[in-house]
């Protein structure tokens, strides 16, 4: 190893990185997670000045005058605007090294990223981490950085089926020695049930919500199964007749009715990648069971119905917001340990651990 290896290994402070669509996490090497915001940034138009990232951003959707614009620099799990991501990143990395990262060496980055994006959007992540100020860039799939996060045998001969409910999108993968045997991708996830609740509140109520309260009441009352007791959430938004301020309650049975064509489409995907896998991993799964991660395994119910639909047992990994990037902590940390998981970079050139 050469003598500048030794020096950026022992000083840089390398980070693993979950790049969602609603929240970004931060791992940092020895330390674990020490980031968890919102993928938000919020800008003056007038002027080019980013005015908050994160948790103050987020407080600032929909409330903000014309010449600031609060923005979600992410869609689908991938970059939408380049330039915001690379500043928020750029301010996450700042944040880390604190006053020394100018001084100590660049930091090597993994990032996790959607299975089966192009090329294109792959680069995209690559150069606005090393714009950031990464010094090396590495990406893994998300399903997989979440099945190593919840310590699952992914190099074993043996078949793990893992779900990934994020912000954008739903990752959907059945693994076997160390590569996926059978996934999918899918553009329904988190968001996509706030935008049903949103619109059940317009069509049943005549009533406008935002995002952030269609989330509060998804958080509250929502479910993948028929609630065991009845519940109700009360939302506030425009009348779309009036143009005045209207409180409505919501109960559970309004949530689910919204949410259930989303549902019923995930649920299908996750029947026919189970379909798709060979006949031996499936016997392995059944035994184990479906393993659930992202936000969008918190969804009452969702365990449940899952499990009433495919005839598999299915459970949720311990904190499950947060298995993708302690996934990529530990490729962080083990770098040569699980070259085969990375989907970009030959790893001749990299430091021996």
């Amino acid at each position: 190893m050469k003598f500048s290896d030794i020096i950026f290994s022992r000083f840089s402070k390398d980070i693993g990185v979950d790049l969602g669509t609603a929240n970004t996490l931060v791992y940092v090497r020895d330390r674990g997670i020490v980031i968890n915001e919102p993928s938000v940034v919020a800008i003056n138009k007038k002027t080019g000045q980013l005015l908050a990232i994160g948790k103050d951003a987020k407080k600032m959707i929909g409330k903000t005058p014309e010449h600031i614009v609060a923005v979600k620099p992410l869609r689908a799990g991938v970059i939408s605007d380049f330039e915001i991501t690379e500043q928020m990143l750029r301010h996450f990395f700042e944040e880390v090294h604190g006053d020394d990262f100018y001084v100590l060496p660049r930091p090597r980055v993994v990032i996790g990223i959607p299975s089966g994006v192009t090329e294109v959007e792959k680069k995209a992540v690559e150069e606005a981490a090393r714009n950031a100020g990464a010094r090396e860039v590495w990406l893994v799939e998300e399903p997989m950085a979440a099945a190593i996060g919840a310590r699952l045998p992914i190099f074993e001969a043996l078949g793990t089926m893992i779900i990934d409910i994020g912000g954008g999108t739903t990752e959907i993968a059945v693994i076997s020695l160390g590569g996926m045997v059978a996934s999918k991708t899918l553009r329904i996830a988190g968001d996509t049930l706030n935008d049903d609740i949103i619109q059940m509140v317009r069509d049943k109520y005549n009533v406008l919500i935002g995002e952030r309260s269609a989330e509060d009441a998804k958080i509250a009352i929502a479910s993948a199964t028929p609630p065991a007791e009845p519940a109700e959430f009360n939302v506030r938004g425009r009348d779309l007749v009036t143009g005045l301020p209207r409180e409505v309650r919501l109960t559970a049975a309004d949530v689910k009715g919204a949410l259930e064509k989303s549902i019923t489409t995930l649920v299908s995907a996750i029947k026919s990648t189970v379909e798709e896998t060979p006949p031996e991993l499936i016997a392995d799964i059944m035994k184990q069971g479906i393993i659930l991660s992202g936000g969008g395994a918190l969804l009452a119910g969702l365990a449940e119905l899952i499990s009433s639909e495919t005839g598999m047992p299915v459970r949720i990994t311990d904190d499950p917001l947060t298995a993708v990037v302690r996934g990529t902590g530990i490729v962080l940390e083990n770098l040569h340990d699980h070259e085969e998981v990375l989907v970009n970079i030959e790893l001749a050139a990299a430091p021996k651990e």
